[in-house]
Parts: C-alpha cells; structure tokens; sequence
C-alpha cells in the first residue's frame, strides 16, 4: 500500500467521521437509517432481477445527488461552516464560566416567578439573521440585565435573548417555531421557538415556562423538560466544553421588590410566524 493510498483512505474515513458527528442526534440521523435501508432494498431487488425495482431505482438514481442535497441541506451548510471556522483559526472560544452561571441563575429566578423566558446561545453557528430581527443590545451578559428583560412588564420581554460569547447580541428576538409533528400538541409556542433554533443552528435554547415555572433545555431538535437546576448546570456545562460551579441561587424577589413578582399571563411570543396560534407552556 502506497502513501497516497493511505492518505486517500484517511481523508474518506475523516469526511465519513465528521459526516456522522453532524447528523448524530438530529433528524437527518433517522433519514439516513431510512435511505439505507431503501439502498439495500434497490441492492437485493437487482440480486433478484425484479424488474419494476430494477426500472423505478434506474429512473430515481440520475438524481440521486440533488436529492442528498436537498434532504440534508441543515447537515451540509453546519459542516462547511465547522470547516471554514477551522481553517481560519476563528473557532469561538465561547462564553466565561461567570457569564454561564448568570444564565443558571436567572433561569432559577423565572422558575420561581413562573416568568416566561427563551435564552438562546450561540455556538458554531451564527445567529446573525435572529439577531437583527430583535433590538441590538451588544451588552455584557449578567444576571440583573436578564432578570430586566424578562421583567412582564418591560418591552423586551417579548421575545428570546440570543447569547454571543459573553454578551447578549439581542433580545425580544423572532425565532422559527418547530413544524416536527412528533411534538407534542402541549408544546407551547415559547417551547416550538426553542426548539426550532435548534433544529436550524446548533444553539442552546434554555426555556422557563410561564405557566409552571418548569425549566428545559433544548438542543439538536430535541428539548429535555422539568430540569433542575444543577442538572441545567451540569448540562449547559457539557455542551460548552466548560466547568460552572455552583453558585447560592438567588430567592424569589418580594411584590415590593417589583420585579418579576407580578401577576402571570400567558404572553405571546414573537417569533417569525405571526399568524401561529398561541400555545400554552405547560
């Protein structure tokens, strides 16, 4: 075996790797399973000379590729930018553990409050298309400023928070709501939006329901619910490559505090869709 031969073996074996660690936990991961199987039904169909399959596989086949292209369009533009990020040395470095455990925090503080809140963080792939559709804060992420803004009363509370490093870029963002029918019907619209960033980014959205203070996480498409708080923390800390410690939570604030104690309703949440009907947090 040659060197080139070796070399050529290792680049496919890289491409098959990274392909696979795109797709893993997502959507296009059940797709593939299911194209494989139709590939090995076409495979055992022409074993067999069963001329119908023979002539549907020689009429789909020419167009195989723009269907690869089109069923994982997510995966391809997720990969490209992974590679790009790598090749210019401008991988993210992420947020500090300081502005992580802010997250924590506050998330504890809604949770007690049963206040609405949809925190999204920015990983490898950029938010910048959500962020100009919410008011541009560019503003160091703390604690006291997410419990402002997720105050019912004030303006911004309408919408998500997008996270950049260590900043907030944006709040009272619109966001795509999830369409993936598995979801349950309960889900309500602040979840679909959490969800759905998810699905087209490899963001993290942190959820607080408003009606029963439940905390969630989502990722990948995929939402975790009724979460604690260390388990938040530790979960948040595996997906960012980072440590948080524990920190003393913060209590409820007093209706003389006049923060985040005021009379819940449901709020409807801004997102992309505009004519999408409300949903309840439960």
């Amino acid at each position: 075996m040659t060197v080139i031969s070796v070399i050529d073996i290792l680049l496919v074996a890289v491409i098959i790797y990274e392909f696979l660690a795109t797709i893993r936990g997502t959507r296009a991961a059940l797709i593939l399973v299911g194209a494989s199987v139709m590939a090995l039904v076409f495979y055992f169909s022409r074993l067999a000379n069963l001329a119908t399959m023979n002539w549907l596989v020689s009429r789909i086949l020419p167009f195989a590729a723009f269907i690869v292209i089109a069923i994982f369009a997510p995966e391809i533009r997720e990969a490209l930018a992974r590679l790009g990020r790598r090749l210019t040395l401008t991988r993210s470095m992420g947020p500090e553990v300081d502005a992580y455990d802010d997250i924590v925090m506050a998330a504890n503080l809604f949770s007690q409050n049963q206040t609405g809140a949809l925190i999204v963080i920015e990983r490898e792939i950029g938010l910048r298309t959500y962020v100009e559709s919410g008011v541009a804060l560019d503003a160091r992420l703390s604690y006291d400023l997410l419990a402002t803004i997720f105050r019912p009363s004030a303006p911004l509370h309408d919408g998500a928070v997008i996270v950049h490093e260590d900043r907030i870029a944006a709040a009272a963002c619109f966001l795509p709501l999830s369409m993936n029918p598995v979801l349950s019907t309960q889900q309500g619209t602040r979840h679909r939006a959490g969800i759905g960033i998810t699905e087209e980014t490899d963001a993290i959205a942190v959820i607080v329901s408003e009606e029963t203070g439940s905390i969630s996480l989502a990722v990948a498409g995929t939402i975790e619910r009724d979460l604690t708080v260390d388990q938040l923390r530790e979960k948040m800390g595996k997906l960012l490559r980072r440590y948080v410690p524990p920190t003393p939570m913060p209590t409820a604030m007093s209706d003389s505090g006049g923060i985040l104690d005021e009379v819940d309703t449901e709020m409807p949440m801004r997102t992309a869709d505009s004519h999408q009907k409300q949903g309840g947090d439960r």
